[in-house]
């Protein structure tokens, strides 16, 4: 391996280099920022040479530094799935995301490197405050263009990276998680929720069987701690590709909404509302959209949420927030999902 994994075997020379001044970087001090569990990222503030004209700060996004993520990251692909987006598909894409000066990855599909530009003063959602419907519209908006780029598209079979089948890994997985996810919960989260888990598990089969009716990229992780709000919220960027897949594009909008809306009565009132949204704006983007057959995939979608919550909790690094924040990102879907009756589409 020919390059660095975290701040502190970067050399300011390396790093002058990839940002586009060879020599030019005196040195840099480096912060923690974010709160992901899967990566571990930093905030570089540079000091430039006087005739250097490079970034004032940029982001690095390394490895995990415990084991456990680091694991995971490795069996579903998570670290190549973000490093082959910046590298093959956001340039294209035509989604607000941050610029890639560079990205790297050993073959051991763990060791990685991601220096991609601070956009700074925008500020990261707050997945335990939430957001309401309002608030998401541009969320929505720029789901709609990332699901368009390639919309029932026939490469999407050619991107093997992209399709991993991690079926069977969840498959064997899942069950055992939702029994850890269910003792740690029992206190915190109702009877009704814990026991939409066993439903999950009991389908289990069924829900990894369906097909979307109409498969595109999709981000996989689409909550409000993974996308940048500009001040006043007006605009946003995406981030965190590590579950980008293949997939139903309304499953990431139920599952945006499922996460993010706090009040149930206000998420209820917004299902509806946000789906229409999506669909206009994938008919801006020149797609034909089926409305029923995709208010179906919705449905089916709002099952994600509380899925990613059981897989993701009994999977990474345990932090006091992470608790808090995994029982919330069970909790709203499954409130969700029960409205909707998710279940009985399986």
């Amino acid at each position: 391996m020919s390059f660095p994994t975290a701040p502190d075997a970067m050399s300011a020379e390396w790093l002058g280099t990839i940002l586009g001044h060879p020599g030019g970087l005196e040195g840099f001090a480096a912060i923690p920022v974010g709160t992901g569990q899967m990566c571990d990222s930093y905030r570089l503030t540079l000091d430039w040479n006087d005739g250097a004209a490079g970034p004032a700060t940029v982001i690095a996004k390394c490895p995990s530094h415990d084991e456990a993520s680091r694991n995971i990251a490795k069996l579903t692909g998570t670290y190549v799935k973000e490093v082959r987006w910046y590298r093959e598909l956001a340039a294209d894409s035509g989604v607000a995301a941050p610029h890639c000066y560079h990205a790297e990855i050993a073959d051991d599909d763990v060791d990685f490197i991601l220096i991609l530009s601070d956009l700074a003063p925008a500020r990261q959602g707050d997945q335990l405050a939430g957001l309401g419907f309002a608030g998401l519209a541009p969320c929505i908006d720029a789901a709609a263009r990332l699901h368009a780029h390639l919309w029932d598209d026939p490469r999407l079979a050619d991107m093997d990276w992209l399709a991993r089948d991690n079926a069977p890994l969840i498959r064997t997985l899942f069950p055992q998680l939702y029994l850890g996810f269910r003792e740690r919960y029992a206190d915190r989260l109702a009877p009704d929720i814990l026991d939409l888990g066993a439903g999950i598990v009991a389908r289990l089969d069924a829900y990894l069987a369906r097909d979307p009716d109409a498969p595109t990229m999709i981000h996989g992780d689409l909550r409000i701690d993974n996308i940048l709000f500009a001040p006043g919220g007006e605009r946003c960027w995406l981030v965190d590709w590590q579950t980008l897949g293949r997939g139903g594009g309304a499953t990431d909008i139920a599952y945006l909404v499922g996460t993010s809306i706090a009040d149930p009565a206000e998420r209820a009132a917004a299902d509806r509302p946000a789906f229409d949204r999506w669909i206009a704006a994938l008919r801006t983007e020149g797609i034909d959209p089926d409305p029923d057959a995709l208010w179906t995939d919705y449905r089916l979608g709002a099952l994600s949420g509380y899925f990613m919550a059981v897989f993701a909790s009994m999977s990474v690094e345990r932090t006091a927030r992470g608790d808090e924040m995994f029982a919330v990102m069970a909790e709203r879907p499954a409130r969700q999902a029960l409205a909707l009756d998710s279940l009985a589409l399986l």
